[in-house]
């Protein structure tokens, strides 16, 4: 949140600045890989899976697609960067420990 909150600022006060921005972390993750550093971070030893036919049912409940839960883009925010916006939560590790802790 306080980098998309940031990124608002940024781009609001470069008005030379148009068009369309991902405003996604610069080192993006597999969700495996969030899942372990997650429990590692919160000290848990072990998660249980999520198969897809639960994946599946949760959309159904909060009334989304389905694609949208088991699809994902590998984004990053070259032109932000190119720009020269600096993230505060540039990676998955302090953003957990910072937020978790």
């Amino acid at each position: 949140m306080e980098d998309l909150f940031q990124i608002i600022l940024f781009v609001r006060d470069r008005e030379y600045l148009k068009g369309v921005f991902n405003c996604s972390a610069p080192e993006p993750v597999k969700n495996r890989e969030l899942m372990e550093k997650m429990r590692k971070t919160l000290n848990v030893k072990f998660g249980l899976p999520a198969p897809k036919w639960i994946l599946e049912i949760g959309s159904v409940l909060i009334r989304t697609e389905t694609e949208l839960v088991l699809k994902s883009r590998w984004v990053i925010p070259e032109r932000l960067e190119h720009e020269g916006f600096r993230f505060t939560y540039n990676n998955i590790d302090k953003t957990l420990y910072d937020i978790l802790h």
